[in-house]
């Protein structure tokens, strides 16, 4: 008998958008907790779940709260997660742990992704999947965002995956798990803070609807697994290269001398990119998240409408 509804809080609103089959995206909260600096953290939260509203679907917003998994989180629930300290960063191996000990956690990629399918969500916006990192050949440092993407029937919308990691490598490894990866209007994968990275996608989508056409596809064929739809940062947003080249470097460089490895080194790299170019690399990763949650909600309008026949 499966229990996993025991483990579950759904806020009422999106309670009432499955009961009604209505189109429902789901956030991660890492960004809140691990990813942003308060109070742009929360500002940026609420205005991501905004836009959701405006392009017409439910925002589900994911945590863990004392040992619950909320599927959709209360204001109270948001300043947990925006200003406590002992907030953990989960993904799929901390979650029984986490939940056991009734502790808060923050999901990623992949841990919203579990929780998304669990509750019946298939759409996910979020600012950057996880991938391969710099040296990994040596260090093995491989996000657990990618194995989950090769098992978990649900689609993110991203501005591809975190510059600071090896995105060659990373496209080899989702090609080899068998993830399709799509470029939104763009032949060429978006680097997070810019829109080139001198890698091409598996094949370009024009409109919300063909993406959605193709999930449907997918999965009516029984294809299990996730998407990466890559929606670069609008141009008027893009960073320079290189300046996020050059302090991308050097926080590695100070990463290294720290040995700071495993979870932490993504949020110490944020943060120290942010410092290094003076909050550009913030006000770019503001701008190309709100840009995913748009169409992350435009392509879950579509995806219901096609399973409405």
């Amino acid at each position: 008998m499966n229990r996993f509804t025991d483990y579950i809080d759904i806020s009422g609103e999106v309670l009432n958008a499955l009961r009604s089959y209505d189109p429902i995206v789901a956030l991660e909260s890492t960004i809140i907790s691990h990813g942003m600096p308060y109070p742009d953290n929360i500002a940026t939260a609420l205005e991501l779940e905004q836009i959701i509203r405006d392009n017409g679907a439910t925002p589900a917003t994911i945590a863990i709260i004392d040992g619950r998994i909320k599927i959709g989180i209360t204001s109270e629930e948001l300043e947990i997660l925006a200003q406590a300290k002992d907030v953990a960063k989960v993904s799929r191996r901390d979650i029984p742990s986490i939940i056991a000990l009734g502790k808060s956690g923050a999901t990623t990629v992949a841990s919203t992704m579990i929780f998304a399918q669990l509750a019946g969500i298939n759409i996910f916006a979020t600012g950057g999947i996880g991938g391969v990192h710099r040296g990994a050949e040596v260090s093995f440092d491989i996000s657990a965002d990618l194995t989950e993407l090769a098992q978990t029937n649900v689609a993110v919308v991203c501005a591809g995956v975190k510059s600071i990691l090896d995105i060659g490598k990373t496209l080899e490894k989702l090609e080899t798990l068998g993830v399709p990866v799509l470029g939104y209007l763009s032949e060429e994968f978006p680097s997070f803070y810019t829109r080139k990275s001198g890698f091409h996608v598996d094949y370009r989508f024009n409109t919300p609807k063909e993406c959605a056409m193709m999930l449907k596809t997918k999965w009516d064929l029984n294809l299990d697994g996730g998407v990466v739809v890559a929606n670069p940062i609008p141009a008027e947003y893009e960073a320079n290269e290189d300046i996020i080249n050059n302090a991308i470097n050097q926080a590695l460089s100070e990463a290294e001398k720290l040995q700071i490895k495993g979870k932490e080194v993504t949020p110490f790299m944020l943060a120290k990119v942010k410092e290094l170019t003076g909050g550009e690399s913030l006000e770019a990763n503001i701008a190309l998240v709100r840009n995913n949650a748009a169409l992350a909600a435009q392509i879950a309008v579509e995806y219901c409408k096609l399973n409405e026949k």
